[in-house]
């Protein structure tokens, strides 16, 4: 009997720790692990518009982004050396990873079209992203900036540059931004967009929404191909009256790029119908036509530096 006895105490004790074990396995998240997918793409920026990307926590991001002139058609050509003599649009900019998922930036820009001198603060979160395993499908970011003209004002009221007030030179975007890897060669995005700008031309539009795509077509380790689309929904009576008015026809912002990474540097070399360089811009006012020639080449350059703690930039 006591044989018995001390058999059952034993599968007991057995029976309560492997229960205590699984239970253990129900609460303990670090049981499952999900890998995150990696290199969507190798830059926070696509061609012109922002990626699902983020920098790392600490590492502060130097950007330069320079737009030249017509590639052809009437200010292209040999005489601009294809656009070389001309710039439409440079920036610079520092961009800062508060964690992982969360950063924020400064730029400056020369500005394209009746707004220059432009001043942009710039934060972007990431909530989710992609796991290896399909646990989360997706990765998707929250991208939003406010920017400010220093341009003195014009006299002509009915232009984007004459300000009443201070608060007529700051426009806004704000822009949720999902994206998918495909294997381990192709990436697609959608990028949904609001344009609010405060002040306007006379039958432009202060508020505007857009519809971006983008993807990325993996060539090598180091090497992407791009491709990037924006559908500004501006409305037919707005698109007349700057046609017949102003001579002045609005088209969807096209670009393309090829995306190289070296190290802590990544360089891109891109062609875009759009003038600007900032979403505040180059969404509503692209007023330039592939078809025509006045699309042109341009360079982004990506160098990160790690502020504080060991140097962990992926090679």
């Amino acid at each position: 009997m006591k044989i018995i006895s001390t058999m059952l105490l034993c599968c007991g004790i057995s029976t309560y720790s492997q229960a205590q074990k699984d239970l253990g396995k129900i609460f303990d998240s670090t049981a499952i692990t999900h890998t995150k997918v990696l290199d969507t793409y190798k830059s926070t920026r696509i061609v012109q518009g922002q990626s699902t990307e983020m920098l790392r926590k600490h590492e502060l991001d130097f950007r330069v982004a320079h737009r030249f002139g017509d590639a052809g058609g009437q200010f292209g050509g040999s005489k601009t050396f294809f656009g070389t003599d001309n710039s439409t649009d440079i920036r610079i900019a520092f961009e800062y990873g508060i964690s992982d998922n969360l950063m924020v930036g400064i730029g400056r820009s020369k500005g394209s079209g009746a707004l220059q001198q432009l001043y942009e603060g710039l934060i972007k979160y990431r909530p989710l992203q992609q796991t290896t395993d399909n646990y989360i499908p997706v990765s998707l970011a929250l991208f939003g900036n406010m920017v400010i003209s220093g341009m003195p004002s014009t006299p002509d009221v009915t232009t984007a540059s004459h300000f009443a007030n201070g608060s007529d030179r700051i426009m806004y975007v704000a822009q949720a931004i999902v994206s998918r890897k495909f294997a381990d060669k192709l990436s697609l995005t959608l990028m949904p967009t609001y344009v609010h700008r405060n002040h306007v031309a006379y039958m432009d539009m202060n508020n505007m929404f857009a519809l971006g795509a983008a993807g990325r077509l993996k060539l090598s380790h180091r090497m992407g191909l791009l491709a990037e689309y924006y559908y500004p929904f501006r409305t037919q009576e707005s698109k007349d009256y700057y046609k017949a008015n102003k001579g002045v026809t609005f088209y969807n912002p096209l670009g393309v790029g090829l995306e190289i990474e070296t190290g802590g540097h990544v360089f891109s070399i891109t062609f875009t119908n759009s003038t600007a360089i900032l979403e505040n811009q180059f969404i509503p006012e692209t007023v330039s036509s592939w078809l025509q020639g006045q699309f042109r080449w341009g360079f982004n350059i990506s160098r990160r530096f790690t502020l504080f703690g060991k140097k962990d930039w992926k090679k």
